[in-house]
C-alpha cells in the first residue's frame, strides 16, 4: 500500500446495532475497492474483519478491526466495530480513533437500541456522521420510514442525499437529490434513467431541506436563496456548502444501499471522500511533559512526531500489535519512540497497516493515519508515543467500567500460573476485562460487560491459551458481628505423658461500634491471674477466631473482647494453651451475644429512558432496594439512585437489558454494611452449615 498524506486520509468508524450489516458493508467496500476478488459472508466465516475463530464460530463481531482501502486516490481506514453491548469497550476505542462515522441502520428493522447508542457516542466525541440504511434489497425495507423515525428522534438535521427506486418490490436504482437525476443498476453498470413520478414529491421535500442547509452557511447564500429560490446555487456551491455543514455536524446526510448486491456502496464511498473531513480539519491536543505546555498536535505533519495507542491486539497466532493513530509528524520505519507513560524508549523497527489480521508493511505513516507497531514490549492501550526531546502525553481513552462478575478457577490446579498470564494478555487487549483477587472471601473474580462477554472470555481461554476455566456464582462478602454481650470462661486442659497443656480465660464480649476493625482487645487482669507474657497468645487466638466467625464462617468485625480473669499452671501453661482457650471462649461468647450477619450495601445508579422508570423501580423494590431519588437527564432519561444489597444484584445486567430493551445502563459502588433481615440470615446460615461442618467454606 502506498503512502498517503494527511489530506488524502479518512478515518471512518462503522457503528450500529448488532446485525445491522456493518461487517457486510465493510466487505462490500473492500470488494469494490479491489482488495478482494469476491465478497465474504458473515455466515460463511470468511470476512476480512471477523477473522478470529470466536467471531467465525458465533457469526458476529467481537473485536474492532481496521480495513484500509484505497478509493479515488484517497485512503479510507474503515474501522468495523461490534454491535452487541457486551463489547462496548471495543466501540469506544474505535470512536476515539475515528474522524467520522457511518451509522448503519437495518432498513427492515429500522431504528434499534444500537442506533441510538451509536448516535450518543458520536455526540460525545463530536464527530460528523452519515446514516446508511442497509438491506434495501429485502422485502419490507423502508428508507422513508427510517428517515421519518430518525428525524423525529434526532431533529431536522437529517438530509437524504439519495432516494430509492423500487420496481415490483425490488430495489433497482436511486435518485440523487443534489443533481435531481436518477440512475439504475444493469448488471454491474449504472445507467441514467428518468426520476419516477412517485419520487417527485419526496425529491422536492428533500432538496428543499438541503438547500435550506446550504443557505444557512453564509449571509450571502441566504440572500440569494430568498431572491432566486431553488435555482440560487450551482452544484459545486451546493456540494461545498454541504461538506462544511456535514463536517461541523449541522447536517447529517442519509443514504442507502444493499450490501449483498453491492448497490449504493459506490456512492457511499464517494460521499465519504466528498463530505467527511480529513484529519487536518480536526483538532487534537496533548501536554508537553517537559514544559507542561499544551501541545496542539492537530494532525500537523510538520510538527514533532507523536501518536497514541488506541488498541492492542494480543493474538497467540499473529503476535502482539499496537494499533496507533499518528497525531503529529511523520513516523518512519526504524524510528525510536519514547513511551511517555512507561518512561521507556523503543526502536519501532517496521511500520505496518493491518488489514483485518494481515499486516502490510509501509515505509512511513503521516499525521492522521492509522497503523500498527509490532512487539512493543511495555506498551499498553492508551499510551502516548513521541520523541524524548518533545515528550507528549495525550488523555486516556474513556472506556466503560465492567460491573458483571463471576467467580472463576481453573479446572486443573496446575494451570493457575498459565491462567494468570492468559488473563493478563486478554486484559491488555480488552480494557473491559478485569481479574480481581478477593482474598477476604478466598475467591478470584472475573469482571466483564455482560454474561455473553464472560462466556466468550472463557471460550477464548480454552481455545487460544489451552486453559479450561469454570465459572461459579460468586460468594457475597457477608460479615459477622454481635448486637448483645456475653461473659464466658473456658479452660483448655490436656494431659499427656510429660508436660500437659493448661490455659484458663474469663472474657467479656460486646459490640465495639467500629465495623472497620475486626476486634478491639483489652485486658483487666488483676493480681497476676493470667501472667502478662500470655496476653499476646490471647490476642493471637482472637486474630485467628475473627477470620471465620462461628455463625457462618464469614469474617468477624466490630467485636470488643476483654480478658478480665483466668488462671494458669506454673508448669503446664503455654502460649498454645492460652491461644486455644481464647479460640473456644470466642466461639462460645460470640454465639451467646446475639450474633448477626451483615451484608454489603451498594449505591446503585440506573440510567433509563423515562418510559421505563416504573418497571425499574418496581424491580429494585423486589431486590430489597431503597430508591433514594430520581434525577432527570437531557434526552428524556432519568438516573434512578438506590441503595441495594449486593447479593440482590447478581444477574442484574441481563435483567435490566431485558426490562428496558437494552436501553438501561447501571453503575454501583460499595457504600456500607447493614444487618441482614432475619429470613436472609437464616437461609445463609443454613446454606453454610454443611460447608462449615466439612470445612469447605472456600468452595
Amino acid at each position: 500500500m502506498k503512502v498517503y498524506t494527511t489530506d488524502k486520509i479518512r478515518n471512518v468508524v462503522l457503528l450500529g446495532h448488532g446485525g445491522s450489516g456493518k461487517t457486510s458493508l465493510c466487505e462490500a467496500m473492500a470488494y469494490l475497492s479491489g482488495i478482494t476478488s469476491r465478497m465474504g459472508k458473515v455466515d460463511d466465516g470468511n470476512t476480512l474483519s471477523d477473522f478470529s475463530k470466536e467471531e467465525q464460530k458465533r457469526k458476529f463481531s467481537i473485536n474492532t478491526s481496521v480495513i484500509p482501502i484505497e478509493w479515488e486516490d484517497h485512503k479510507i481506514n474503515i474501522i468495523d466495530t461490534p454491535g452487541f453491548f457486551d463489547f462496548v469497550g471495543e466501540v469506544e476505542e474505535a470512536v476515539s480513533a475515528a474522524g467520522a462515522a457511518v451509522i448503519v441502520v437495518n432498513g427492515k428493522a429500522g431504528i434499534e437500541v444500537g442506533t441510538v447508542k451509536a448516535w450518543e457516542l458520536c455526540e460525545k466525541y463530536k464527530i460528523p456522521r452519515i446514516i446508511y440504511v442497509s438491506n434495501m434489497d429485502v422485502d419490507n425495507a423502508s428508507f422513508r420510514q427510517v428517515v421519518e423515525d430518525m428525524t423525529e428522534m434526532f431533529g431536522k438535521k437529517l438530509a437524504p442525499f439519495h432516494l430509492p427506486i423500487r420496481e415490483n418490490e425490488k430495489f433497482v436504482g436511486y435518485v440523487n437529490v443534489i443533481t435531481q437525476t436518477a440512475n439504475r443498476w444493469q448488471g454491474k453498470e449504472v445507467v441514467p434513467c428518468d426520476v419516477p413520478d412517485y419520487s417527485m414529491n419526496n425529491l422536492s421535500i428533500c432538496r428543499e431541506t438541503l438547500l435550506e442547509a446550504v443557505a444557512e452557511t453564509s449571509e450571502e447564500f441566504m440572500e440569494r436563496y430568498f431572491e432566486e429560490g431553488a435555482d440560487a446555487f450551482s452544484e459545486a456551491e451546493i456540494r461545498a456548502a454541504l461538506r462544511t455543514s456535514t463536517c461541523d455536524s449541522s447536517i447529517f446526510p442519509m443514504t442507502m444501499g444493499s450490501n449483498a448486491l453491492c448497490q449504493g456502496i459506490y456512492t457511499l464511498l464517494d460521499d465519504i471522500i466528498k463530505y467527511f473531513p480529513g484529519p487536518q480539519n480536526r483538532v487534537v491536543a496533548g501536554v508537553n511533559t517537559k514544559t507542561n505546555d499544551i501541545f496542539q498536535a492537530d494532525y500537523d505533519f510538520a510538527k514533532s512526531k507523536s501518536a497514541i495507542i488506541w488498541k492492542t491486539i494480543v493474538d497467540p497466532f499473529i503476535g502482539k500489535y499496537s494499533l496507533i493513530k499518528v497525531n503529529s509528524g511523520v513516523l518512519k520505519a526504524d524510528d525510536t519512540l519514547y513511551n511517555v507513560d512507561k518512561d521507556i524508549e523503543e526502536k519501532i523497527g517496521k511500520l505496518y497497516v493491518l488489514r483485518g489480521n494481515k499486516p502490510i508493511e509501509v515505509p512511513e505513516l503521516h499525521a492522521g493515519d492509522i497503523g500498527a507497531l509490532a512487539k512493543l514490549t511495555g506498551a499498553r492501550t492508551g499510551n502516548s508515543l513521541s520523541t524524548k526531546a518533545t515528550p507528549i502525553k495525550y488523555g486516556m481513552i474513556d472506556i466503560s467500567k465492567p460491573y458483571t462478575y463471576m467467580r472463576y478457577k481453573p479446572k486443573n490446579k496446575e494451570d493457575v500460573d498459565k491462567l494468570s498470564q492468559a488473563l493478563q494478555k486478554l486484559s491488555h487487549e480488552d480494557l473491559t476485562i478485569r481479574s480481581v483477587n478477593d482474598s477476604e472471601n478466598q475467591q478470584m473474580l472475573l469482571y466483564g460487560m455482560g454474561d455473553q462477554h464472560l462466556d466468550i472470555i472463557v471460550s477464548r481461554l480454552f481455545n487460544e491459551y489451552k486453559v479450561d476455566v469454570e465459572l461459579k456464582t460468586p460468594k457475597v462478602a457477608y460479615k459477622e458481628t454481635l448486637k448483645g454481650s456475653s461473659d464466658v470462661e473456658y479452660k483448655y486442659k490436656k494431659q499427656t505423658g510429660g508436660h500437659g497443656q493448661y490455659g484458663h480465660v474469663k472474657m467479656r464480649f460486646s459490640a465495639s461500634g467500629n465495623l472497620d476493625e475486626p476486634y478491639e482487645f483489652e485486658q483487666e487482669v488483676v493480681g497476676g491471674a493470667v501472667p502478662k507474657n500470655f496476653f499476646p497468645a490471647v490476642e493471637k487466638g482472637l486474630q485467628e477466631s475473627v477470620l471465620k466467625g462461628p455463625l457462618a464462617a464469614y469474617p468477624v468485625v466490630g467485636v470488643k473482647a476483654v480478658l478480665y480473669d483466668g488462671s494458669y499452671h506454673p508448669v503446664d501453661s503455654s502460649e498454645m494453651a492460652f491461644k486455644m482457650a481464647t479460640i473456644q471462649a470466642f466461639k462460645k461468647g460470640f454465639l451467646e451475644a446475639k450474633p448477626i450477619l451483615l451484608e454489603p450495601i451498594v449505591s446503585l445508579k440506573v440510567t433509563v429512558p423515562d418510559s421505563y422508570t416504573g418497571d425499574v423501580m418496581g424491580d429494585l423494590n423486589k431486590r430489597r432496594g431503597r430508591v433514594l431519588g430520581m434525577n432527570p437527564l437531557m434526552g428524556g432519561k432519568q438516573i434512578i439512585e438506590a441503595d441495594v444489597p449486593m447479593s440482590e444484584l447478581f444477574g442484574y445486567c441481563t435483567d435490566l437489558r431485558s426490562m428496558t430493551g437494552g436501553r438501561g445502563e447501571y453503575s454501583y459502588e460499595f457504600s456500607r454494611y447493614e444487618q441482614c433481615p432475619s429470613d436472609v440470615q437464616e437461609k445463609e446460615v443454613a446454606l453454610r452449615a454443611s460447608k462449615v461442618a466439612e470445612n469447605k467454606t472456600d468452595d
